[in-house]
Formats: C-alpha cells, structure tokens, sequence
C-alpha cells in the first residue's frame, strides 16, 4: 500500500506512475480472465491508453475517458452494446484496483 497524498495526484505521473501501472495491469488481467481477450486488448491499446485517471475525493476515484471511446475500436468485431458493457466494466475495475493500490479497499 502506498501512503496517498490527494494534491500530490495531481501530478499523479511523477508521483504515482508506478502505483498507477500496477491499478491498470490489475485491472487487464482480471478483464482478460472474464472476457473475450481480443476486445479487452483492443479497449486497453485503443480506448484506455488516452484516459485520465482522477481523484474524487473520499477514496473513490473518477477515468475520463475520450470522445466516442467505442468509436475509436478497430480490427475488433463487436457489437457497439456489447463494446459498451465492457468498457463500463473495465473502467470499474480500472478504478476499484486503484482504490485497491492507494489503500481505500
């Protein structure tokens, strides 16, 4: 557990970039355990690689995500409602294990 400093997420990349990969490496492997690989990969390299992870205040944490996130998957078939609920997914996941990583679970 790392000791957490609210204004020093701001500058969450200097501060916590490894606690931060760790929260988003978890947060794959347990979606590519419970869904089809390909898609968890193409939301992972297309879609997360430009979120933003934020913090809330009260341990929970917030992922911005970019315009159109289900647009932006390529060579990946999929249907949009599907593509939806597992982003949805991820994201959760994405933010349990950095409350998880920082010591909020």
């Amino acid at each position: 557990m790392t000791d957490f400093d609210p204004e020093k997420f701001e500058d969450k990349y200097e501060h916590y970039f490894p606690e931060l990969q760790r929260a988003y490496r978890q947060a794959f492997e347990t979606m590519n355990d419970a869904y089809d690989s390909e898609l968890v990969h193409a939301i992972d390299q297309q879609v997360l690689a430009e979120s933003e992870p934020f913090y809330e205040g009260d341990g929970q944490f917030r992922i911005d995500l970019p315009p159109d996130p289900t647009g932006k998957l390529t060579g990946v078939v999929v249907d949009g409602e599907k593509a939806e609920a597992v982003l949805e997914r991820y994201v959760e996941e994405i933010e349990a294990q950095l409350r998880d990583v920082f010591g909020f679970e």
